[in-house]
């Protein structure tokens, strides 16, 4: 009887063992990349009044996409943004960039009035 207790817990813990081990395969996978992070061009954290605005180098990523990789900080960040500054021009004096379009969107799909950022969407 002994032994046949023995094997059971050995065949239980073994079972057990592997079972941890799938599951930390599976939740060790990397996870998509979330894409750049919006350029608020805040210093420090502080907001600071601007009279033109500076490009975005990328498109927004899954980070702003995707429902369930979106970040409530880094979302107000981009809506506080456009708010107060999508109807300023762009530093260098240039239209948008494509990706400067698409962050545009992005405010625009997020709930946001489009107004503040129609200069942005409606240039050729």
């Amino acid at each position: 009887m002994r032994n046949g207790k023995a094997g059971r817990s050995r065949l239980l813990c073994g079972a057990v063992l592997t079972t941890l081990l799938f599951g930390a395969v599976a939740c060790g996978g990397t996870a998509p990349e979330p894409g750049p992070r919006f350029d608020d061009e805040t210093t420090g954290g502080v907001v600071t009044e601007l009279s033109c605005m500076k490009h975005q180098p990328q498109p927004p990523g899954p980070r702003y996409t995707d429902d369930t990789s979106r970040h409530t900080g880094e979302t107000l960040a981009v809506l506080r943004y456009y708010t107060a500054n999508g109807g300023k021009p762009y530093c260098e004096g240039g239209g948008p960039s494509e990706a400067d379009r698409r962050w545009a969107e992005l405010y625009v799909r997020l709930g946001a009035d489009r107004k503040n950022v129609a200069a942005l969407l409606d240039r050729n």
